[in-house]
């Protein structure tokens, strides 16, 4: 795995840490945590909404969904 792939697995994997300690949270919120731009941050939930571990119930805020996940 190269060095980008893996910093964006770090990052995502972050991000669905924090999502699930604070339980809804939104975009903005994010990118601003991470320092990161709103830009990158919906392609990082797409990414974690993709493997079913995040839900958008309303637009712009997230939440984890009950998919079990071993987290390493």
């Amino acid at each position: 795995m190269n060095q980008s792939t893996t910093r964006m697995l770090t990052r995502v994997k972050a991000e669905y840490l924090y999502i699930r300690e604070k339980g809804t949270v939104s975009t903005t919120e994010l990118a601003e945590e991470f320092g990161i731009t709103d830009r990158t941050v919906q392609r990082d939930l797409n990414v974690l909404e993709h493997n079913g571990l995040v839900t958008s119930p309303n637009r712009g805020r997230w939440k984890i969904t009950e998919k079990r996940v071993k987290i390493s």
